[in-house]
């Protein structure tokens, strides 16, 4: 039996079969490392990236050992930000999706208390959230840890960065002392080993060393431009290098809101990620870019910590960022599972130095290809309509909706669509973004106002 395969784990029958469903077949390196030593209850400190498989690494373990007749927070995991959270809550319940009774809860800002508190109230098994979250519900005596068993530290450099150490001191004051404590981090600054040494016993340490050539597969290119013509090269950029799916990162929410307005006017669909955004919208332009409908996000770094897009094609360096592994993380969001990717930064003149210290850092050389023709009429060949529109559902996973039952609705007899003419299904505990290809979206819209979905009426609406 291969050891990078799922079925050499010591992991219940049901889960192996729920992996398998999900066509996972071989471990990433940072499962096969962890795994195996977090099913055998030990402490571990772990170097993983975004994308490599880290979430699943944590999840079956808990998963293994969770026990479904206690009500009792029994796994908590910390994250900076609430899309990582989201992410991760996301994970946990497609991995124990044949764990009948299963609990997972999101404690998140964007959200109210109040519903998490009567969720709290309930009984939940595992909890995924953001320190200050998860520090309100405890000061408010919300949260049971008694029965804790599993804390973990997700993306835990981060969290250093944003300066939540304190917040996790306070929650770590009142977890008990027989936990098993799994700490993930990108970078292992001192800071780290600090908070590994305050919380972690005997661990062992797991680095993850990059596979050989990995940033081939993202192509860097560089263009040099003055700041007051920046946003008129991105258009260029933006016509020169068409994709289907690009993230345009920035540093200030205030350029974010800037270039949005701009990129817009050219009627090309986009939309903007920062952090004043509440939890609703988040999710809205999130399930848009996932499915297609918008082609283009300009984001912060905070706002888009811990998204994993799937077929991200390009990443583009609006400004540069102030630390060289914020700009690692940035591209390699891009050209993953062996696909390439394209990784296009703006460089002022002072910026020289920065991108010598970037392609030592990546081991990689920047390209730096001429830019061609002035752009004159904002982004024209660019500019389309996507090939998707998302429209959104009344109803979720509390209403006992599954996905099959929407495409049941749109397809077949009933609805009269193709399997093909419907995208990505993406299901929130009260509402749901459905993609749909642009050519049917209306005759969609149509069927479901007037048609039924597995016996109820739903409010149903387009998404912009």
């Amino acid at each position: 039996m291969n050891s990078t395969d799922f079925s050499s784990l010591a992991l219940s029958p049901e889960l192996l079969s729920v992996v398998q469903e999900l066509g996972y077949e071989e471990l990433t390196p940072i499962q096969a490392a962890s795994i195996p030593l977090l099913l055998d209850g030990k402490d571990i400190i772990g170097q993983s990236k975004t994308g490599s498989g880290k979430t699943a690494a944590f999840s079956l373990p808990i998963l293994n050992k969770l026990d479904l007749s206690n009500q009792n927070i029994q796994a908590l995991v910390i994250c900076p930000t609430r899309e990582l959270a989201t992410q991760v809550v996301g994970e946990i319940r497609k991995l124990g999706r044949r764990h009948v009774g299963l609990k997972v809860l999101p404690l998140i800002g964007g959200q109210t208390g109040r519903e998490q508190a009567q969720s709290l109230e309930k009984g939940v098994h595992i909890a995924v959230g953001t320190p200050g979250r998860i520090l309100d519900h405890m000061n408010r005596e919300r949260i049971d840890l008694s029965d804790l068993a599993t804390v973990i530290f997700d993306e835990a450099d981060k969290m250093l960065e944003m300066g939540f150490e304190k917040e996790l001191r306070a929650i770590m004051k009142d977890v008990p002392a027989k936990r098993q404590t799994a700490l993930f981090s990108a970078t292992f600054p001192e800071a780290i080993q600090s908070l590994s040494r305050r919380y972690q016993r005997n661990p062992m340490q797991i680095i993850v060393a990059e596979p050989e050539g990995q940033s081939s597969s993202i192509e860097q290119i560089v263009y040099e431009t003055e700041a007051e013509y920046k946003t008129n090269t991105l258009m260029r950029i933006l016509q020169q290098h068409p994709s289907n799916s690009t993230i345009v990162f920035c540093n200030m929410k205030a350029t974010v809101n800037e270039i949005t307005e701009t990129i817009q006017e050219n009627d090309v669909p986009c939309a903007s990620l920062h952090g004043d955004l509440d939890q609703r919208e988040r999710d809205r332009v999130m399930a848009m870019f996932r499915n297609g409908s918008i082609p283009l996000l300009i984001a912060t770094d905070v706002a888009a910590r811990g998204l994993d897009i799937e077929n991200l094609e390009m990443v583009v360096n609006y400004d540069l960022p102030a630390q060289p592994e914020t700009y690692v993380h940035r591209i390699g969001r891009t050209g993953r599972a062996g696909r390439t990717g394209t990784a296009v930064s703006l460089a002022g003149p002072r910026d020289t130095l920065k991108l010598l210290e970037l392609e030592k850092l990546t081991g990689g050389k920047f390209l730096r290809p001429a830019l061609g023709f002035k752009n004159q009429h904002g982004l024209n060949k660019f500019a389309h309509q996507a090939a998707m529109q998302t429209i959104s559902i009344s109803g979720g996973r509390k209403d006992k909706l599954r996905p099959g039952d929407i495409l049941g609705a749109l397809t077949g007899a009933a609805g009269g669509l193709t399997a093909a003419d419907v995208g990505k299904i993406e299901m929130h505990d009260k509402f749901t973004y459905v993609a749909i290809a642009a050519n049917v979206v209306d005759q969609a819209l149509d069927r479901l106002r007037t048609g039924k979905i597995k016996g109820n009426k739903y409010q149903v609406k387009m998404m912009k």
